[in-house]
């Protein structure tokens, strides 16, 4: 009787066990949440003072405020604003905050934008100017090709000049004193005249 009462027990938890094993529901999939939080974008209105570009195209933004030493590391379109943090020494150039750029700031060329409310802007130093990562350096031989080769000419050996010959005159006091040449064409004349007037006579 106690093994039948045992027996009995034990096929009813057996029983319930298999009931509530089969009876369980299946398991769902559960979609993620979306994240509901506002992503920051470089496209919020900022505040304080502000530069708004006022270019007819885009301009560059750049590490540093110069042209020519200074690489370009983002753009600004036409009207797009950014916070004006200060300007160059020379006021030529604004430094303004941009996220999204290495450091979060750059510079922009003052006559493209304009400034609100009012030009006063804490003079900046502008940053050190980046190391070139290769030094330019000439082949020669590519530079011979271009290069004309000019051959030293020898200049020519100096012959200095013969003895300067200096002439010598004659003294005057020196000459043989003889009949004044001025008395001989005197009497040459005389004798034309004579002989002119005796022609004349003649032909009478």
């Amino acid at each position: 009787m106690r093994l039948a009462t045992k027996l009995f027990s034990l096929l009813l938890l057996l029983g319930l066990l298999s009931v509530s094993v089969f009876n369980v529901p299946a398991s769902q999939k559960v979609a993620a949440q979306q994240p509901t939080g506002s992503v920051p974008t470089v496209t919020s209105t900022p505040t304080g003072r502000v530069i708004t570009v006022t270019y007819s195209e885009p301009i560059n933004i750049r590490s540093g405020p110069s042209t020519y030493f200074y690489p370009a590391v983002g753009v600004l379109l036409v009207g797009e604003k950014a916070p004006a943090i200060g300007r160059s020494p020379g006021g030529d150039w604004i430094k303004i905050r941009y996220p999204g750029i290495p450091g979060d700031v750059g510079w922009v060329y003052g006559p493209y934008v304009s400034l609100s409310p009012g030009p006063n802007l804490p003079i900046v130093e502008p940053p050190p100017t980046p190391t070139p990562l290769t030094t330019p350096t000439i082949d020669p031989t590519l530079a011979a090709a271009f290069l004309p080769q000019s051959t030293p000419t020898r200049l020519p050996t100096f012959t200095p000049p013969g003895p300067l010959a200096i002439p010598t005159y004659e003294n005057q006091s020196e000459r043989a004193e003889g009949v004044p040449m001025g008395l001989v064409i005197t009497l040459l004349a005389l004798i034309g005249g004579l002989g002119s007037l005796v022609s004349f006579l003649r032909g009478r």
